[in-house]
C-alpha cells in the first residue's frame, strides 16, 4: 500500500531511516508539499512560533498532538501518513490512566482540598 506522499509503508526495503524517529523527514515533506521555501514559512503556516519548529528539528521538543493534528489540516495528509514520515509506527496510542486522575491534594475541580479561607 502506497500512501499520499508515495511511500510503500508494506515495504522495508527503504531501510532503517523509515523506521527511526527522525521529525526532520516530517518537517522537509511538509515544506516540499506545502511549496515553502524554510521553516521561518511553514511555522507561519502550522500558525506555531519559530523556535518550536527549530526545538522539534533540533529533538528538544517532540511533535505534540495539537501539532500533529494542525499539520493534517494544513497539508491534507492523513494522520497516519504524517506520523509515518517522522518514524512513529505505533499502532495504537496508549495514555495511562494516572494522567487522568488529580494530584494528591487537589480535588477534581482543580483546586486544593485544604481551602482556607480567611
Amino acid at each position: 500500500m502506497t500512501n499520499q506522499v508515495g511511500i510503500d509503508m508494506n515495504n522495508d526495503a527503504d531501510g532503517d531511516d523509515l523506521l527511526q524517529y527522525n521529525p526532520n523527514r516530517l518537517l522537509d515533506t511538509l515544506i516540499e508539499n506545502l511549496r515553502l521555501k524554510n521553516d521561518a514559512a511553514l511555522s507561519r503556516a502550522l500558525e506555531v512560533a519559530p523556535p518550536v519548529i527549530s526545538k522539534i528539528r533540533h529533538h528538544r521538543l517532540p511533535v505534540g498532538a495539537s501539532l500533529l493534528i494542525r499539520m493534517h489540516e494544513v497539508s491534507d495528509l492523513s494522520i497516519r501518513d504524517l506520523r509515518y514520515l517522522m518514524g512513529d509506527r505505533r499502532n495504537k496510542f496508549r495514555i495511562s490512566d494516572k494522567q487522568f486522575k488529580p494530584k494528591e491534594g487537589e480535588t477534581p475541580n482543580g483546586g486544593n482540598t485544604n481551602n482556607n479561607q480567611g
